[in-house]
C-alpha cells in the first residue's frame, strides 16, 4: 500500500474518530455524524411506540432507516439542503414551523385545524425522510391517532361505538370546516 493511501485512510479515521467524539454517545446523533461521512452506515434501531394504555413519544420520531414505502423526494435525491442549511447539520434552512409549508401547499382557511399542524408540527405525525408507513407517517395508520389521542376517551364517543373503520374515514387529519376535524 501507497504511503498517500495510508496517510489518507488515517486522516478518513481520525477524522471519523473525531466526529463520533464530539457527536457523544447518542446513537442517533452518531447516526447522523457516521452517514455523513460514509454511505451505507446501518440505522439505530427504531424506539416502540406505546399505544395502548402508553405514553406518546414527547417529540417526533425519525425514523432513519431507509423507508420500505417511500422516500421524501429531497431526502432520496440527496437534495438535504432543501431543507437543511448544511448536509452536516440539523439547522433548518426556514424556521421549523415553516419548513414543510415552503415546498407542500397545504390548503388554508378552515375553520378548524388540527393542533399540530396549527403549530407548524408536522414531524408530529410525518417522517421528513423515509417511512415504511404510507404518506410518511411515523407509525402504521390502524393505530396511528392513538399515539395522542387516548382510546379510552375515544371510546367514550357514541360514534365511536363499535366502529372499525380507519379514524380518517370519518376525520380529516389536517382541518376542516366541521367540528372535531369531520369530513
Amino acid at each position: 500500500m501507497s504511503h498517500e493511501r495510508s496517510t489518507h485512510r488515517t486522516a478518513v479515521f481520525g477524522v471519523v474518530a473525531l466526529a463520533l467524539l464530539l457527536g457523544g454517545c447518542d446513537a442517533f446523533e452518531r447516526y447522523r455524524v457516521l452517514s455523513t461521512v460514509f454511505d451505507g452506515v446501518p440505522p439505530p434501531p427504531t424506539p416502540s411506540l406505546a399505544v395502548d394504555g402508553g405514553t406518546a413519544p414527547s417529540g417526533p420520531v425519525l425514523t432513519l432507516e431507509r423507508g420500505r414505502f417511500g422516500e421524501h423526494g429531497p431526502y432520496a435525491a440527496k437534495l438535504c439542503d432543501s431543507c437543511h442549511a448544511s448536509a452536516s447539520s440539523n439547522t433548518f434552512v426556514a424556521p421549523r414551523d415553516q419548513l414543510c409549508i415552503r415546498c407542500h401547499d397545504i390548503q388554508q382557511g378552515k375553520k378548524y385545524v388540527h393542533g399540530p399542524l396549527a403549530s407548524g408540527g408536522c414531524l408530529a405525525c410525518h417522517d421528513p425522510h423515509s417511512s415504511k408507513y404510507r404518506y410518511l407517517l411515523v407509525s402504521a395508520s390502524d393505530t396511528f391517532c392513538l399515539r395522542c389521542h387516548s382510546a379510552a376517551d375515544v371510546a367514550r364517543s357514541p360514534a365511536h361505538a363499535n366502529t372499525e373503520v380507519p379514524c380518517t374515514s370519518c376525520h380529516d387529519p389536517h382541518m376542516s370546516d366541521r367540528k372535531h376535524l369531520l369530513r
